[in-house]
């Protein structure tokens, strides 16, 4: 009698620790997944908050981003949960066009460029937003065309996005990944000098990761740049 209970316990406690398990086994297969190419489905963001907090970026690194609506130099409108329910990875830049960081990474090195065009036919959406003092409509769509832009620069004169998003610099990188989390913060290379002839491209890092199904390994570095030049609130 003491042999068949101890086997019982035996058996009871391996059965309970299969269970146990399951949920972590899921959640490790869920992180994987693949990223489908056309695949829609409903994104959960937060909402936007006004309240002028600024977030820290390293925080929010692994958690839903918060959602909102902004109008780019053209006038259109861009919803970010339209994008990520339409099943694609977003990549956000905070941008100036009079920082000399983002001149240098458009002109002279054409860091933003070359990358946003290596994932033209795939589904990925690039877009750059000005906040605060230099979010003009004008001053951006001109630096569009003289730099060959063909992702828009959306405006936040209120800065509510910046704030939500814990943007100080410009440029200040964000990989979303089609879920709604932020894979990726920070800078968009480790060449803050622009003296590295071979840097590492962060955000280039984060998208092949998510493409390929795989976890991206660097999440968050710190921005180096201009300071984004909010409005008093």
């Amino acid at each position: 009698m003491h042999r068949k209970s101890t086997r019982v316990s035996l058996f009871a406690l391996v059965a309970a620790g299969v269970v146990a398990a399951a949920p972590a086994i899921a959640a490790a297969q869920t992180a994987v997944a693949p990223q489908r190419e056309g695949e829609t489905h409903e994104v959960q963001l937060r909402e936007l908050p006004t309240e002028g907090k600024m977030a820290k970026l390293q925080d929010i690194v692994g958690k839903p981003v918060a959602d909102f609506t902004l109008t780019d130099t053209e006038g259109n409108s861009h919803t970010l949960s339209d994008y990520l329910n339409d099943g694609k990875i977003v990549v956000i830049e905070w941008f100036n066009s009079t920082c000399p960081y983002v001149v240098r990474h458009y002109t002279g090195d054409a860091t933003m460029n070359d990358t946003v065009a290596k994932y033209e036919d795939k589904d990925v959406a690039w877009l750059a937003i000005a906040t605060g003092r230099t979010a003009n409509a004008e001053v951006n769509e001109k630096a569009r065309e003289q730099w060959d832009m063909n992702h828009p620069v959306l405006l936040d004169p209120s800065g509510d996005v910046g704030r939500a998003y814990g943007s100080k610099n410009t440029p200040t990188m964000y990989v979303i990944s089609s879920d709604g989390i932020l894979a990726y913060g920070g800078a968009i290379d480790d060449n803050a000098s622009g003296l590295d002839t071979n840097p590492t491209n962060h955000v280039e890092a984060a998208v092949d990761a998510l493409l390929e199904g795989s976890n991206v390994t660097t999440t968050y570095t710190k921005a180096y740049g201009c300071s984004v030049k909010y409005s008093r609130k």
